[in-house]
């Protein structure tokens, strides 16, 4: 049995308990929150330095779930003592260094290359999962990671496979891959997290990783210019602590452990999908075949890679 599919957490009964069995759901709901989030940081680059908006980001979150983790905290903390290394580790690629490189990434490159890096994002964890744990795609995953991937090209290229041939390189793009990466290296990790209640994990790893911030931010501040506080950045930094910092990590832990990556990358997937539609329904732009086209692909991969024939 694969080492993700640990006794399932006693939540039943509780409020939301439902919700944390339905790991699909979960990983929906997580990807339109994040697709939410590239779409400001996008907005927020050249108004919030990178690391500034990570700190602030995570430190939030933090603060607002201390209260509810303190008891599991306190039950769970000889547990932490014990993997302190591992849960460094998962703290430094999934608090840490995730969102600081995008947020870096995304002061330089622009959307285009920033959602086509992003839909890359399952064969990251793919990767990973295999070299870290052993476990490889089955035929079923791989090919519903790569339907769904084709999918997403064809939103992201609105339909003209040529507009890849446009598309340049440059800084942002590496920095975009790093993150991918550490990424790639956090989803594989967390099989080998300990049997801990998902709160106490969910706030040591964003209290310890945002601690981790602490001399990048020391730096930043001094070399480049201070976030001028607005309405506008005020409203980004409260989703971003919210939605894809808090809630959104807390349903992307529940759903691997529930299904493990391979069946989850796919959800990824969604994000440029959740990030046109929000177009779609708030920027005025038109409904199009190729949506149509690509949101099919992008649903018709996820249901391949997910049924339970595709799960080792």
């Amino acid at each position: 049995m694969a080492r993700w599919a640990r006794k399932p957490i006693d939540v039943a009964g509780r409020a939301g308990g439902w919700l944390l069995e339905q790991p699909y759901l979960l990983l929906t709901l997580t990807s339109l929150f994040w697709a939410g989030s590239i779409v400001l940081g996008r907005f927020a680059s050249g108004q919030i330095p990178p690391v500034t908006l990570a700190f602030i980001r995570w430190s939030g979150a933090f603060f607002v779930v201390l209260p509810f983790a303190w008891p599991h905290l306190k039950r769970d903390w000889p547990l932490i003592r014990r993997h302190w290394l591992l849960m460094t580790v998962l703290s430094l690629t999934g608090i840490s260094a995730y969102n600081t490189l995008a947020y870096w990434g995304l002061q330089y490159t622009e959307a285009l290359n920033a959602l086509l890096l992003q839909s890359t994002n399952p064969l990251h964890i793919a990767f990973w999962t295999f070299l870290l744990n052993g476990v490889r795609l089955t035929r079923a995953q791989a090919a519903g990671i790569l339907v769904s991937l084709v999918g997403v090209i064809v939103i992201i290229c609105r339909g003209d496979p040529t507009v890849l041939t446009t598309i340049g390189i440059n800084q942002g793009d590496l920095w975009m891959i790093a993150a991918l990466t550490t990424n790639g290296i956090y989803s594989a990790l967390l099989q080998r997290r300990p049997a801990m209640h998902p709160v106490s994990f969910l706030s040591f790893t964003i209290g310890w990783g945002t601690c981790l911030l602490l001399p990048l931010l020391v730096w930043e501040l001094a070399t480049v210019s201070v976030m001028q506080v607005t309405s506008s950045n005020v409203a980004v930094l409260v989703y971003m602590i919210l939605f894809p910092a808090l809630i959104a990590y807390l349903f992307y832990n529940r759903g691997l452990e529930l299904i493990g990556p391979n069946r989850a990358a796919p959800f990824l997937h969604l994000i440029p999908v959740f990030g046109s539609a929000l177009a779609i329904l708030f920027l005025g732009e038109v409904l199009s075949l190729y949506h149509a086209v690509g949101y099919a692909l992008v649903l018709a991969g996820i249901i391949t890679a997910t049924r339970r024939s595709a799960e080792r």
